[in-house]
């Protein structure tokens, strides 16, 4: 009688447990982690590398008197770093300040004649706002603010050249698209516009009187990494 009683309780209790079971997942749902929100607030810094030029415009004197106008072809490479911080609002709008400095061999050479002339950018920099909308880890933006560099410039008119070199003040402006792919780390492509006015280069031969006034302006294509903390 005993061994049935306890085969029996054996039974009751083998059945009853899946309907418990399913009972307790029922009323206990197992609820999903959710992956924590990327965020692009913090500071960064990195460094990058790109192409870039346009055209160095000439106004040419000879003993103060305007000669002639030329353009000449600029392009070369850069390379530099960059360091800044981002804010990222709740509306995903992201705001930042961001400054960077560029070594460059952009550069531009032509022949007229007795007149040889030809400049390179030596390095540039910029101090730039940021505005853009993060869809999560992918940030589009604009920016824009000064820029400041060194050029250098020669000149001859049918003796050996001479050069002179200024560094200016000026703007940019562009805009670009940059990735976080991992938490820290973030890729970045950009364009910016660069307008450093005009150099005034007045040669040591003043009894000629010659001198040439040229514009400082480029554009630039360039990718970097950044490395956010």
């Amino acid at each position: 009688m005993m061994k049935r009683f306890l085969l029996a309780t054996v039974a009751v209790a083998a059945l009853s447990a899946p309907a418990a079971a399913a009972d307790l997942a029922t009323k206990y749902p197992v609820k999903a982690v959710a992956a924590p929100v990327f965020s692009w607030t913090g500071f960064y810094i990195g460094a990058n590398a790109g192409y870039g030029g346009d055209t160095y415009n000439y106004d040419l004197y000879a003993v103060w008197l305007p000669v002639r106008s030329a353009s000449i072809t600029s392009s070369g490479w850069f390379v530099g770093g960059q360091l800044g911080y981002n804010y990222q609002f709740a509306n995903n709008v992201v705001v930042g300040l961001e400054t960077d400095l560029q070594r460059s061999n952009i550069s531009g050479t032509l022949t007229l004649g007795n007149a040889s002339m030809g400049s390179s950018l030596d390095y540039y920099g910029t101090i730039r706002a940021r505005l853009g909308y993060a869809f999560d880890r992918f940030l589009p933006y604009i920016t824009g603010g000064a820029a400041y560099g060194r050029t250098s410039s020669q000149v001859g008119f049918g003796i050996p050249s001479f050069g002179t070199s200024s560094t200016n003040w000026g703007w940019t402006i562009g805009g670009g698209v940059e990735y976080a792919f991992t938490n820290n780390w973030t890729f970045k492509a950009e364009y910016l516009y660069v307008d450093l006015g005009t150099s005034d280069n007045i040669l040591p031969f003043t009894v000629y009187g010659l001198d040439a006034e040229n514009d400082n302006k480029f554009n630039t294509i360039k990718a970097g990494v950044n490395y956010k903390f």
